[in-house]
């Protein structure tokens, strides 16, 4: 497509049915974009269906209306439909659809074979894909807007394809079920990748805040699609301070560094365009919001933004509403006791998981415990907060006591792959054939070429850290929170499935390991999870539905709550960052009722904290008590 403008990206231009996908880190506004974008199309007279594949969808929200799992019109515009597909809820419509027409052709034993495969971990994802693709080849509508999951899962979702096929291709059992069940639907998995290709139906946009670490993610994705044949043509920076609420150093500086980094993208990315869009005093939600967002980005319009001054007397008189974190009541949450401690960080990408998980890991090891942090995010800069190289292996960041690591997933999965085909010769004897161990070998190594083996290798490369007998504490800095969960769920799903130790004398020995690590995982004496939030409704939420996910499915409770950005209040003296930081009180209010745990809570920075030194100021402000800690610290108190 030779799009030149917003405009022509989103706007439809043939008589096919035709597709713009909204994608990037969660929490960047990009549900809000995709609204808006669907919103403006439909009130420009295109027939629009509005499609959320996002595990923590917020469109019911947006649009103030219940929407759910079923096409549903929305009520305020007109020509405008919208889905939200639950994952649980197609995973299981995926699994009746594939067994139906089994009942009658298998015994119950084959049966209850093919149930087992269909409880594999990648179901939810294909079932989530199987849906996405049904409105692929969707006649009924001039065009169809994806508001796709957060960054990894939508390229995920993108690479998946190829590689079923080729499982398909090869026929027998994959690790998304029987492959003869899968046949009839390989037609229309190609045809929805090559209307993903296709420039003329398909447009593919990129949505991100002025922050380096959502910037370096956008230029991370667009090269990994790049790479599938697909184009990225528009990107969209959403939440930049407006010039005239910014009446101080504090955010002068903040908004200097904003506009740095939207000069840096326009360089970047000079081939496509660039739309912007300022941060607002509140929530976008409602039909008048989202039409002056799309009059924005697609109009040329200008915002409309309340950057009215508030007296001093309004601010100062709220200026005493601010939490601190209780500082006794976290760190006996973070501390090892007689064991090796586990602490995991997890939550939607973008809200500052890195960073705090290096601070904690950096406090930590200046208290005097051996501290090991690591990160299981494919998009994680941890290298970038500490300020000196993560690799594959720990290796020490500046401090003694301190080291971290970064899982490559190349590396995990070829390290996987030997250790596995080594396996598979050493469990035969003397008396095996050489054809028999070369079969068995390339039975193997089909299994290694699934979609699943690097996730799989990745766990592996995971569960080794809980051997670990050098650290006091072991920090892991997670990937966003979908893909934890997965992480997490996948023992109790795949023993004796993708670990290919039934074709090894490893089994039980494998299945014995993932016993233990889960029951250190729920010991609160070994392991705390921390979820890491800012004070805004979806990153709350999706936090919130993981961390029930977490309790109901895997019986890991949540320790501690991380809430991060929370603003200054002795910068920003105006009705607009008023507003925010009102509207950020009521979320505390909020987070502290539905978690009902400890919350360590940290303020704006000025900058990004990079380096040790950095990390151990933001410590002392994280932990302003660290020193002197009071045996009876009153609880957090939000008015």
């Amino acid at each position: 497509m030779a799009a030149t403008t917003p405009r022509s990206v989103v706007e439809p231009h043939g008589e096919e049915t035709e597709f713009v996908f909204f994608s990037g880190k969660g929490g960047v506004g990009k549900s809000t974009v995709s609204c808006a974008t669907a919103a403006w199309l439909a009130e420009n007279g295109y027939d629009t269906l509005l499609v959320t594949t996002d595990p923590a969808p917020n469109l019911s929200d947006i649009f103030n209306q219940q929407i759910g799992h079923a096409v549903t019109s929305i009520d305020e515009v007109a020509n405008l439909s919208a889905i939200e597909i639950d994952p649980d809820e197609a995973a299981a419509e995926y699994r009746e659809r594939t067994l139906e027409p089994m009942r009658q052709l298998l015994d119950d034993e084959q049966l209850e074979t093919v149930e087992e495969q269909l409880d594999s971990p990648c179901v939810e994802e294909i079932a989530a894909f199987d849906r996405f693709v049904e409105f692929m080849d969707e006649p009924d509508h001039d065009i169809v807007v994806f508001d796709t999951a957060p960054t990894g899962h939508t390229i995920r979702l993108m690479e998946l394809p190829s590689g079923w096929n080729e499982e398909l291709e090869k026929g027998g059992a994959t690790c998304i079920g029987p492959a003869t069940s899968l046949q009839d639907q390989k037609e229309q998995y190609e045809k929805a990748i090559e209307t993903l290709g296709d420039d003329d139906r398909t447009s593919f946009v990129f949505v991100g805040r002025p922050e380096e670490a959502a910037i370096n993610e956008i230029e991370r994705s667009s090269e990994n699609l790049a790479e599938l044949g697909i184009s990225t043509d528009l990107v969209t920076i959403n939440g930049y301070l407006p010039e005239a609420v910014c009446q101080d150093p504090f955010f002068e500086s903040k908004r200097d560094t904003e506009q740095a980094i939207l000069e840096d993208v326009e360089t970047t990315f000079s081939n496509q365009p660039i739309a912007t869009y300022p941060l607002q005093p509140g929530e976008i939600t409602g039909t008048d919001l989202l039409t002056d967002v799309a009059g924005v980005l697609y109009e040329d319009a200008n915002a409309t933004v309340d950057v009215e001054s508030s007296s001093n007397e309004a601010t100062t008189a709220t200026s005493a509403n601010v939490a601190t974190t209780n500082t006794e009541a976290v760190m006996e949450r973070l501390r090892p006791h007689d064991d090796t401690r586990y602490l995991f960080f997890t939550g939607k990408g973008g809200v500052g998981k890195s960073t705090i998980a290096a601070t904690t890991a950096t406090v930590l090891a200046d208290e005097g415990y051996d501290t090991l942090v690591v990160t299981t995010d494919p998009a994680s800069h941890l290298q970038d907060v500490f300020g000196t190289e993560v690799g594959h292996e720990p290796t020490s960041v500046g401090i003694d006591g301190l080291e971290a690591a970064r899982i490559d997933q190349e590396r995990a999965l070829a390290e996987y792959k030997e250790r596995m085909l080594n396996q598979v010769e050493e469990s035969f004897t003397g008396d095996d054939t050489e054809t028999d161990v070369e079969t068995v070998k390339q039975q193997v190594k089909e299994e290694l070429d699934s979609p699943c083996a690097e996730e799989m290798a990745a766990l592996e490369k995971f569960v080794g850290y809980f051997d670990d007998t050098e650290h006091d504490v072991v920090v892991f800095d997670t990937a966003p929170t979908g893909h934890t969960l997965r992480l997490l769920e996948l023992p109790s799903e795949w023993k004796g499935f993708m670990d290919l130790g039934s074709l090894t004398k490893e089994a039980s020995q494998t299945s014995r390991k993932y016993d233990r690590v889960i029951e250190t995982m729920r010991d609160p004496a070994k392991s705390s999870f921390v979820f890491v939030m800012y004070p805004e409704y979806t990153p709350m939420m999706e936090a919130w539905r993981a961390s029930e996910d977490l309790r109901k499915q895997v019986n890991i409770d949540t320790s501690l709550v991380a809430v991060n950005y929370l603003l200054p209040d002795e910068y920003g003296e105006n009705a607009f960052f008023e507003s925010r930081r009102q509207q950020q009180r009521e979320y505390l209010d909020e987070i502290s009722d539905r978690f009902d745990v400890p919350m360590l809570l940290a303020p704006l920075q000025r900058d990004e904290p990079t380096g040790l030194a950095d990390l151990r100021t933001f410590g002392t402000e994280i932990f302003p008590e660290l020193e002197s800690i009071e045996s009876d610290n009153p609880e957090i108190e939000i008015q």
